[in-house]
């Protein structure tokens, strides 16, 4: 039987992405589960894999990209006892979920509920589990609390803005005008980084009280201006570097962000909190705590809770023109890959 996966043949730009077919399905060896991927992620982190800039993925290429999948079990390798067939599972290996079938280790596939929408349960893994953690594992937060989230038109943007709304915190989020209209249907206050000062407009937003939290995905210049943005007691939450692999910020700046947000900020007597997060990190070291947060996440979803902003579900084989328009920054929300779907 043919299958496809999305292969990256080299570091660098979207025309290094290829279609590869295969002949014949793989077969899972001892332990592992064969899946028949629904579903996989898209976002600004493939791209970062994509061009070689992602730290924790040491692999060469080629290889198979896409940081998440969700699917449905298709066939057992021997001695496995966690699941059956037409099981549905999920997982984030960083690197192998933009294909139509994988095999995985029963160990490391997560148990998802009955009848969720493929699309919107693959948004749970990275993005969400992402925004949940930064809110609840992170920081102390309580109804009515401030936070503020950079690039909070994105695919963990617009997580932290729907979880946010559903602790009742209020929200301030940076994005270009043209996704206000997204950011306000999530309850946020939008601000236009390219025209706003939004240190400035906090300041004035909190009546010079500064908010609870911030979550900055931007890079090493923007956590200095972030923390100022935080009142006493508050936390900034560095969680990415979207400058360094644009272009707009070196690696001696980014390394000195780094100093201040983990070493000098921690030491000023302010009251004020900092940290970086990282998702795969966080799992290695605390994988039973993954797993019962993507559980919660997708027990939510399946009572209703919770929609995550879709800006389109696209065939497999079109990952290459995906990866184009998020370089671009064209994409509000997250486009997800249909991965049995290659027309």
């Amino acid at each position: 039987m043919q299958w496809k996966h999305i292969d990256l043949k080299a570091f660098g730009g979207p025309e290094n992405m290829e279609v590869v077919t295969e002949q014949a399905l793989p077969e899972p060896a001892p332990g592992e589960i064969r899946v028949k991927v629904l579903a996989a992620g898209t976002g600004f982190t493939d791209t970062i894999i994509r061009q070689g800039q992602y730290v924790d993925v040491k692999d060469k290429p080629p290889f198979t990209l896409g940081y998440d999948w969700f699917g449905v079990v298709d066939a057992l390798g021997e001695g496995v006892t966690r699941f059956k067939v037409g099981d549905f599972v999920a997982d984030m290996p960083a690197i192998g979920g933009y294909t139509q079938y994988l095999c995985v280790s029963e160990d490391r596939a997560i148990p998802c509920p009955e009848g969720l929408n493929p699309a919107s349960a693959v948004c749970m893994i990275l993005s969400y589990t992402t925004a949940y953690q930064m809110l609840t594992r992170e920081c102390t937060l309580k109804p009515g609390d401030s936070i503020l989230v950079h690039a909070a038109g994105g695919a963990v943007g617009t997580a932290l803005l729907e979880l946010a709304r559903e602790m009742g915190l209020t929200v301030y989020g940076t994005a270009s005008k043209g996704k206000h209209s997204l950011l306000e249907h999530f309850g946020a206050t939008p601000i236009d980084y390219h025209n706003e000062d939004f240190v400035e407009r906090i300041t004035r937003e909190t009546g010079g009280k500064g908010v609870n939290a911030v979550f900055d995905t931007i890079g090493g210049k923007y956590w200095s201006r972030s923390y100022r943005c935080l009142g006493k007691g508050g936390k900034l939450v560095g969680f990415g570097a979207l400058q360094l692999t644009t272009g707009e910020e070196k690696v001696p700046s980014l390394l000195f962000g780094f100093f201040k947000l983990l070493v000098l900020w921690r030491l000023l007597p302010n009251g004020k909190d900092s940290g970086f997060y990282n998702i795969l990190t966080r799992r290695e070291k605390k994988p039973e705590e993954f797993k019962e947060d993507v559980a919660t996440l997708m027990q939510w979803l399946k009572a209703g809770r919770l929609n995550p902003a879709i800006a389109a579900i696209r065939p497999l084989t079109d990952a290459a023109a995906v990866h184009r328009q998020i370089d671009k920054g064209e994409i509000a929300g997250k486009v997800v890959l249909d991965c049995q779907l290659t027309e």
